[in-house]
């Protein structure tokens, strides 16, 4: 029996992968063991969305080499999709496996057992239309399963190299996503995290090409998940500002399952910064689309991710940013700094932001966040919830199981066997640290 030691780098879709690739040499006879301990193959699913991951991919690929020097080290996923013809050249690296390979990971590895010499597995990505079928019966998590619908981005930002790793929009079948989310349900969990690199384009292309056995798209894809029982929970990803109508918003807000959790990418709140990123909105649609998510739920999170010192963007500009963001009033933001990335138009764009102008403005969205956050979470004060109880934790001395509400607010009540995987209601009472709520119970589910 081969010992595989997986470790993921990036998002959650890659998360999804690497799950799905485990379970997938597990089926093959493998025995997975935690990375770093001796290993037959060592798999590094691998991020390339800013030079900094490049750099971390590499260092974690010799880095499995230094821990096994005899294990066939794999470099898989988006940097290894990017970096091509480079990988080859890299003594750490004994077989590089591209985006859409993923699945053919254990006839991949049993070719490369039989002939050393086929250690290339790297499609077109950029010619892919085929969404490829990975599947997971279970998850890391023990209460929360997060689940991938979507592949690929046909958005072109500026700053970004996704859509030359990851390829054009390809969307799963409605009817393989619902038999993956009951299997998931039948397990246990009672919360599914609709994950895609660009989720609010589900289903476009199925339509476009017909492949789809009947209309889908995000909205169509929600509703069915919503009909499966043990299904307390849907969540879902990212999301793309403009997917937000009201028609959506209030389809959203009759089903059951669905969190008023909401990501909507910002990245800034600069009209002029936005068209050099090519987002394609304004700051005016998309404080209309926040409105319309208020109307429909009641005190909804909305989170954000914003760029600091993207080419070009003037201290005038960061503070358009800087006042629409407090304007908003995100529960949580992610804050980058402007990363050069190759390959991309934006790495070529005048007016490059000095590294430390980049910093202070990063610091600064980073305590704007850190302070709307607490205005959003005090919020909750006096405010009856239920609570998803997830894990055993000890704060100021004392023992408790905490979860999170539907909005994705930390709580957490008094430990006691047998809560975990539980839904309990309540009302929140105090702060137990400067994010977790206590909840006084009042029963459960």
């Amino acid at each position: 029996m081969r010992k595989a030691a997986f470790h993921n780098l990036g998002c959650k879709v890659n998360s999804y992968e690497t799950e799905a690739m485990q379970q997938l040499l597990e089926e093959a006879g493998y025995r997975i063991v935690p990375f770093g301990e001796e290993a037959d193959v060592c798999i590094i699913n691998t991020c390339s969305v800013t030079n900094v991951a490049d750099k971390k991919s590499r260092q974690m690929l010799h880095r499995a080499k230094k821990q096994n020097p005899d294990a066939v080290v794999v470099a898989a996923g988006c940097y290894a999709q990017a970096a091509g013809e480079a990988l080859f050249e890299d003594s750490a690296v004994d077989l590089v496996i591209g985006n859409n390979k993923k699945k053919d990971l254990p006839a991949i590895l049993e070719r490369y057992f039989a002939d050393r010499s086929q250690n290339r597995e790297i499609a077109d990505i950029s010619g892919e239309r085929e969404y490829e079928r990975l599947h997971i019966s279970r998850a890391a998590e023990h209460t929360r399963a997060f689940m991938k619908v979507q592949d690929g981005c046909n958005q072109f930002c500026s700053y970004c190299i996704i859509p030359y790793t990851r390829g054009r929009v390809r969307s799963r079948m409605l009817s393989e996503a619902v038999r993956e989310a009951e299997e998931l349900a039948a397990a246990g969990y009672k919360e599914i995290v609709l994950t895609g690199i660009h989720l609010s384009s589900y289903g476009t292309d199925l339509h476009a090409c017909g492949k789809g056995e009947e209309p889908a798209d995000l909205l169509s894809l929600v509703t069915r998940l919503d009909e499966i029982p043990g299904i307390e929970r849907i969540r879902l990803g990212s999301l793309e500002p403009r997917i937000i109508t009201r028609e959506f918003a209030g389809a959203l807000a009759c089903l059951r399952t669905v969190c008023p959790h909401f990501h909507l990418s910002l990245q800034s709140g600069c009209g002029a910064t936005l068209k050099r990123m090519n987002r394609h909105y304004t700051p005016e649609e998309y404080r209309e689309r926040c409105g319309i998510l208020r109307e429909a739920f009641e005190n909804p999170a909305i989170t954000t991710d914003v760029i600091a010192g993207f080419p070009g963007e003037t201290e005038e500009e960061f503070r358009e940013t800087m006042a629409f963001v407090e304007e908003i009033g995100f529960y949580e933001m992610h804050v980058f700094k402007y990363s050069k990335r190759a390959g991309t138009r934006a790495a070529g764009m005048e007016g490059q932001v000095p590294e430390p102008v980049k910093a202070q403005r990063s610091n600064e969205l980073l305590a704007l966040g850190g302070r709307l956050s607490g205005v959003y979470r005090r919020s909750f004060l006096g405010r009856e919830e239920e609570v998803l109880l997830e894990e055993e934790t000890a704060l100021n001395g004392k023992a408790y199981m905490a979860g999170h509400t539907r909005q994705y607010v930390k709580a957490a009540v008094p430990y006691r066997e047998g809560l975990k995987n539980q839904t309990v209601r309540g009302t929140f009472s105090h702060f137990l640290d400067g994010e977790t709520l206590f909840l006084e119970e009042n029963g459960g589910r």
